[in-house]
């Protein structure tokens, strides 16, 4: 590994859901590095491109390792070899997107405070199983899903978590 993939890889080793609000132009090391975030925000006239075979090169920067699972294996071989330009819209259907919206950073902290308003336990868990299900088996994942699991249930933040939710308000949880 490299430094640079270390830059795109590393939001995918933090133990916290990280969110791209992206716009403007996302092309080459742009593209890879707004595909190491766990959901990924733009605009739908964002410009992007998997831009690095019009300079003779390869992606370097972890898209390798990032894009399966989001893009399928044709249309990504497609893109990698003719550098073509597709829109923020375009991204959604192709994977590389979670979603387009007009104003992505107003959406992205919106999503943030949402997902800050959960049990922080649940959430770090709920992200190493999902960074989990990328590489392992599934016998693996299914031992892996019991241990978190366990881990959580009857811990002070799922108890506040169950009772804030039948009591209709706000959790205050602690971290």
């Amino acid at each position: 590994a490299n430094v640079f993939q270390q830059v795109c890889w590393g939001w995918r080793t933090l133990a916290v859901p990280v969110i791209a609000a992206v716009h403007g132009v996302a092309f080459g090391g742009g593209l890879q590095l707004m595909s190491g975030a766990d959901i990924r925000i733009a605009r739908p006239d964002t410009r992007l491109s998997v831009m690095e075979m019009k300079w003779g090169i390869v992606p370097d920067m972890a898209g390798f390792a990032l894009w399966p699972g989001n893009v399928r294996d044709d249309v990504l071989r497609e893109l990698i070899y003719t550098a073509r330009e597709f829109s923020g819209e375009e991204a959604v259907g192709l994977g590389f997107v979670t979603r387009a919206t007009d104003d992505p950073l107003t959406e992205a902290l919106a999503l943030a405070r949402e997902i800050a308003a959960r049990n922080p336990e649940a959430i770090r868990a709920a992200k190493r199983l999902a960074s989990l299900s990328a590489m392992a088996t599934s016998a693996e994942i299914l031992l892996a899903e019991s241990r978190e699991q366990r881990a959580l249930i009857g811990t002070p933040n799922q108890i506040e978590a169950a009772a804030a939710g039948m009591q209709k308000r706000a959790a205050k949880f602690r971290d």
